[in-house]
């Protein structure tokens, strides 16, 4: 099952996708669950497919301003230099755990939006990521069942504006202006994706491949960035976890790439699906 968030006649909505269509799920569950995040608290998420069952498509994919797919989460956790070639690329040194950093849910807007770079840098940064939103609550939860606790995945952008991030050796505020990630287009179940860590994943900046990897390549795998994250905080139904970026990132070109108004960047990943957004100046 694939599921969307968006905007239905200016109001907050999610729906399932049917074909180049929505059905509005909504329409049905708000009452009870307002928001997809409602649902997967709920552990409702099986209540999606029921409501859509033998409904025609009410919406139009290409008609729709989509929102995040979560954009209401208690938190959003990314993983740094999740890859070996862009640890390597960035020149920092090998760590025996995960990077985490957090992003605020006014960091990040849904596809086809506008990712906005702000008017105090020109360093605005690419990143294509695979994330994960978790569907069950779990603290301390074991490497080996961790895939048990995810609802289903994304594709990401962490837009990142690289001199912010580099003020210090914290990470949060390049990785926080307001509308700099994209998040989307859907959330698909895992029945659907299969084997998480065999997904190919490519960035395009203006049609042109930027980054390119299989999610094989990972350093510290889904599973094991779940067990770790885990460890330091309780994990709640709706949470996102971005699982980090591959080499070839604008920050590491000689000379440097940067997007700027008017360029579009998409983050493709296989059995996923692909995440376009427009970038636009503040």
């Amino acid at each position: 099952m694939k599921v969307a968030s968006y905007l239905s006649g200016g109001r907050p909505a999610y729906g399932v996708v049917r074909g180049d269509g929505l059905v509005t799920v909504s329409n049905k569950l708000s009452q009870k669950y307002p928001t997809l995040c409602a649902v997967l608290k709920a552990g409702a998420l099986h209540a999606l497919a029921t409501a859509a069952a033998g409904e025609a498509a009410d919406t139009k994919i290409k008609d729709v301003t989509f929102l995040p797919v979560v954009w209401d989460p208690d938190k959003i956790l990314l993983v740094g230099l999740n890859y070996e070639a862009h640890r390597i690329e960035t020149g920092r040194d090998k760590t025996e755990h995960p990077s985490i950093f957090t992003r605020f849910t006014s960091a990040q807007v849904g596809h086809n939006q506008p990712i906005v770079r702000p008017k105090v840098s020109e360093r605005l940064d690419f990143e294509g990521e695979l994330a994960l939103v978790i569907g069950r609550t779990g603290r301390y939860i074991p490497r080996a069942n961790a895939l048990d606790y995810v609802a289903g995945y994304a594709c990401y952008n962490d837009g990142s504006v690289r001199d912010w991030q580099r003020h210090t050796t914290q990470f949060t505020p390049g990785k926080n202006f307001p509308k700099t990630g994209g998040f989307g287009p859907y959330l698909v179940t895992p029945e659907e994706v299969g084997d998480v860590q065999n997904l190919e994943l490519e960035t395009r900046l203006n049609g042109k491949v930027v980054q390119k990897t299989n999610t094989g390549d990972m350093t510290y795998t889904v599973a094991h960035c779940i067990e770790y994250i885990s460890g330091f905080t309780e994990l709640m139904p709706g949470d996102v976890i971005s699982t980090g970026t591959p080499s070839g990132v604008g920050a590491a070109r000689k000379p440097p790439l940067w997007m700027k108004a008017g360029d579009t960047v998409e983050v493709e990943i296989s059995k996923v699906g692909l995440l376009s957004n427009p970038i636009a100046d503040e």
